[in-house]
């Protein structure tokens, strides 16, 4: 069986950085690409940097598959299924498939979670429209002052409609099913913030009059845009399966070069720390491929 130098697991902005640096390094690399990239969600991306006009999520991937295939990185449009270690290789299962690398790189990334009973078609409309949003650190700005809503209760639901109350005052907290789950200080803060609250459950979500509309236990409502806070799933099982440590919330750990509690796997963005940030991903896979660059370097001299 052939052993490629690395492998990497998840072709969105972390996966795809590594990729061209790590070809750019004259390494052989592996790169899985499963196609559920968050960053494909994206209608138009205006805070990054080099796009003032803003890109589409898919252009940009796009951009960044072709870089890495000029500079020789192997792409495979195939889900990993397992990951294990094999000695001082590593054994990357797609179903029946076998490969084997020196290193791995997880770029797995994590999937927020979507309200109850919405259709698939109907969100991602809503979501290419931006009436549904999920990143207020990347989008905030695209709904000052218009009036929104953010599905969410409890601590988490109220630290996004803080974080969203800094673009707008017409805003609204919709607990997802039945009432709010709000501590007294939750409710003070709201309160102090002027951010209303309805209670669920949300449903029968539509787009109407060119907003996002949907019941709630006060009656059917409708916003320029929803912000739903209903957290993710860390996509961080390759690495349990391989051994390494993860966090409470299931974010694996790293060292400070991206290394895992497991020699010569690597890990870089959300699935690392779910900052939702194409330049922090990007950050964290440059420095990733240059660690496994010099760790292969140090097992056996890289020359031309």
């Amino acid at each position: 069986m052939e052993t490629d130098d690395c492998i990497i697991v998840g072709a969105g902005p972390a996966g795809l950085t590594a990729a061209i640096y790590l070809a750019r390094y004259h390494l052989s690399i592996r790169l899985f690409d499963c196609g559920t990239s968050r960053a494909s969600w994206i209608p138009t991306s205006h805070n990054h940097a080099g796009f003032p006009d803003g890109i589409n999520g898919n252009e940009l991937l796009e951009r960044m598959r072709e870089q890495a295939a000029k500079y020789g990185a192997l792409r495979e449009p195939k889900r990993v299924t397992d990951l294990r270690r094999d000695g001082d290789c590593f054994i990357v299962c797609c179903d029946e498939e076998e490969f084997r690398a020196r290193t791995v790189l997880l770029a797995t990334g994590v999937v927020n979670n979507r309200p109850d009973g919405i259709e698939e078609q109907l969100h991602d409309e809503a979501l290419s429209r931006g009436l549904i949003r999920y990143c207020p650190v990347c989008d905030g700005y695209e709904v000052t002052d218009k009036r929104v809503a953010v599905i969410g209760t409890g601590d988490h639901g109220t630290a996004e409609a803080q974080f969203i109350r800094t673009y707008t005052q017409d805003l609204t907290l919709a607990s997802p099913g039945g009432d709010h789950d709000l501590s007294d200080q939750c409710s003070d803060a709201l309160d102090e913030a002027g951010i209303a609250r309805v209670a669920g459950p949300c449903g029968g979500f539509a787009i109407e009059n060119g907003q996002i509309a949907f019941d709630t236990a006060e009656g059917r409502m409708a916003f320029d845009s929803v912000y739903p806070a209903l957290g993710s799933k860390v996509r961080s099982g390759l690495a349990v399966a391989c051994g390494a440590k993860v966090s409470e919330d299931d974010c694996i750990l790293v060292d400070d070069h991206l290394e895992t509690s497991v020699p010569g796997l690597f890990a870089a963005g959300d699935v690392v720390l779910g900052l939702d940030q194409i330049s922090h991903a990007m950050g964290q896979a440059g420095v990733a491929a240059t660690t496994i660059r010099n760790h292969l370097a140090e097992k056996a001299p890289l020359r031309r």
